[in-house]
């Protein structure tokens, strides 16, 4: 249960870094606010055996202060912020938000795309990889402070599921059951 949501300045961070961009366009001067962040990796993972997709539900502080609840559904994703291989931060994203150790060579690139393009213009890396019962290695949950949830959507219910406006879904797992629904169903 989340309680006591205050918003307060950010003076520092780790993960954003506010910024205004001074340029001319067409001979007119004009600045934009943004932030500079990390880029990401996102896997769209399927279950072999349950037919089903799995999911991340966790809450999301801005996402809260939009719709009061804060809990949105995401694809397994994580921050490039340490000096591996993409495919290898996404594997670990893999185990440590979902529980299922992967080989690196069983994770395939799907695309990049630009995210949040308005205020900050970061990249975002998707894989696809099968899973089953063999890699499970334990529940998931994510790791330190992390308070992630793994969700099951069985291959019947992925379409309905994108398109109910009342669970609020990342652009990234909107185009990743595109995908995946036109590419491997």
């Amino acid at each position: 249960m989340i309680t006591d949501v205050v918003t307060l300045p950010c003076e520092e961070s780790q993960y954003v870094k506010p910024k205004r961009i001074r340029y001319l366009q067409e001979g007119t001067e004009k600045f934009w606010d943004m932030v500079e962040v990390h880029d990401s990796v996102a896997v769209i993972l399927y279950h072999r055996e349950r037919r089903s997709l799995i999911l991340v539900k966790q809450f999301r502080p801005p996402v809260y202060l939009k719709n009061g609840d804060g809990y949105t559904y995401e694809l397994c994703a994580g921050i490039v912020d340490k000096a591996k291989s993409l495919i290898e931060i996404a594997r670990e994203e893999v185990f440590e938000e979902c529980g299922f150790d992967v080989p690196a060579e069983q994770i395939e690139r799907v695309s990049s795309f630009y995210t949040s393009v308005g205020f900050a213009g970061s990249v975002q890396t998707l894989y696809y990889a099968e899973i089953d019962e063999s890699m499970h290695r334990h529940s998931g949950g994510g790791v330190d402070v992390e308070s992630i949830e793994v969700i099951e959507i069985p291959l019947e219910e992925a379409e309905r599921f994108m398109m109910d406006e009342s669970k609020a879904k990342t652009p990234g797992l909107m185009f990743g059951f595109g995908w995946f629904l036109k590419h491997r169903c």
